[in-house]
């Protein structure tokens, strides 16, 4: 074969490519325009949680990918969200990003504002997302069992009413319009009324009769209803409503989706939160099987790896307190014994505390426990070897904790009251230690003041009269 013979068929092949490519492309485009409907979330920052629900937000959206919802996953981002958030969620989560302006909250002055809702009101951008039929709004903090595309035959709106008088706007399904949001957005310059300054306080407002409205049933057909219509609570789940029995009794609905109102600090994406609320497990088992944990770990071992050589280099350091000198003659030994004692309580209580701090908030509770406790152990270990304390003593509030956490992990409750009672049966028996263990601290920790001195007068070249060696 000659050379030109060779090119023609090296040109031939890529124009083969070439249609191939384009023909993947054209195929994959029309596989994606073909999504009539969007599963959507609002993404802002300027609060202090904002990574933690950044990833708690890729965790919701990875977990619809996993249920092959028939629907596009859409996050209303605003414009000050860090473009490498916004490519992670495009690139690895395969969502839409949309990027908006701040809508600004006229209700933030009002004194009952919690300054955490300030930028909620965001969702109202989802009634511009015109392109789609139906769009299901969400919150981070909603956990799916099973995918819910039957939401899309829904009405113009339809929520669910978690409070008896009042629905909630973790979930809601809205129809697309942009006389709607320009007429939301005329309700705020005007000023309506809003009880809590929120998004939820405002949509409430908007949709005063939802109340009043039937029940949702998915039509067999799969035609779209026109209207508003309450959801059947099992579309959106209180997780308060599990720890009363320790299990689902929603007998309406298709019990497809948890949420997790209520305090902040407690949301199931917190390492801490599991085994107070049993539920938290639940959220990071899908986090497991999606997201993963690999942006913690490093922070992990470095933590472990610091904590290991705090308890060795206490430890060898040990000895070399035995042979402090000290001042028998100073008139103010006693001042300076009571400001050793504080620091000693302190550091005990800081051993404890420190570590809760610098864990990474997202990871896996079994891994945010095990190094809080690895932590709590090595710093006590400070204190333990420098003034020359008793190990059980100071160990006995982390064995307490390591024994609430038993005791509220315990699988076999009968329902969350019986739960409830063993968690302060537990907590009044362990009283009685902890006092008994502060007593013998304090008590040990005289002894050691009197026997030993931790500030000796550096400098000198030989002892001044009054000074004696403990060797």
């Amino acid at each position: 074969m000659g050379r030109r013979e060779m090119f023609k068929v090296v040109g031939f092949l890529r124009i083969l490519l070439l249609l191939f490519a384009h023909v993947h492309e054209t195929t994959a485009l029309e596989e994606r325009e073909k999504h009539r409907n969007a599963y959507a979330t609002i993404m802002y920052v300027g609060t202090t949680r904002d990574y933690d629900f950044y990833v708690a937000t890729r965790v919701m959206l990875r977990s619809l990918a996993e249920l092959d919802v028939d629907a596009d996953l859409v996050v209303i981002a605003s414009l000050d969200v860090p473009l490498r958030w916004v490519r992670a969620l495009e690139q690895e989560d395969g969502a839409k990003v949309v990027r908006v302006e701040n809508l600004d909250n006229p209700y933030k002055d009002q004194s009952n504002f919690d300054r955490r809702f300030k930028l909620t009101l965001n969702k109202l951008y989802a009634w511009r997302l015109v392109e789609y039929d139906r769009v299901i709004m969400l919150d981070a903090d909603n956990l799916f069992l099973q995918k819910t595309d039957e939401l899309f035959q829904c009405g113009q709106f339809c929520a669910v009413f978690i409070n008896p008088c009042i629905f909630h706007t973790g979930l809601f399904v809205l129809q697309p319009s942009m006389e709607v949001f320009k007429d939301m957005v005329h309700d705020l310059e005007i000023g309506r009324e809003n009880p809590d300054g929120a998004d939820q306080g405002f949509i409430c407002g908007y949709f005063p009769n939802l109340l009043d409205r039937p029940l949702f049933h998915p039509p067999p057909n799969g035609t779209k209803l026109d209207g508003t219509f309450r959801l059947p609570l099992g579309y959106q789940m209180d997780a308060t409503y599990y720890y009363l029995r320790l299990r689902w009794s929603v007998p309406c609905g298709p019990n497809s989706v948890i949420t997790f109102p209520g305090a902040p600090w407690l949301k199931p994406w917190y390492w801490w939160s599991w085994p107070v609320l049993p539920l938290g497990i639940s959220w990071h088992e899908q986090r497991r099987q999606t997201l993963g944990y690999a942006a913690e770990i490093p922070a992990i071992l470095i933590q472990f790896a610091i904590y290991v050589g705090i308890i060795t280099m206490t430890r060898l350091a040990r000895p070399s307190f035995s042979k402090i000198c000290y001042r028998r003659s100073e008139k103010n030994i006693s001042f300076i014994q009571t400001g050793l004692k504080v620091i000693a309580v302190w550091s005990i209580l800081a051993s404890y505390v420190v570590p809760f701090f610098i864990i990474p908030h997202t990871v896996h509770p079994l891994i945010g426990w095990t190094i809080y406790l690895f932590g709590s152990f090595g710093l006590c270990s400070i204190a333990i070897n420098a003034f020359l304390l008793p190990m059980l003593p100071v160990l006995v509030l982390w064995l307490g904790i390591f024994g609430s956490l038993l005791v509220m992990a315990f699988p076999w409750y009968s329902d969350g009251v019986v739960r409830a009672l063993a968690v302060f049966g537990y907590a009044f028996c362990a009283a009685p230690f902890a006092w008994v263990a502060m007593v013998k601290i304090m008590a040990c920790l005289q002894v050691s003041l009197e026997r030993e001195a931790f500030f000796p007068k550096l400098g000198e070249s030989s002892p001044p009269p009054g000074f004696n060696k403990l060797y």
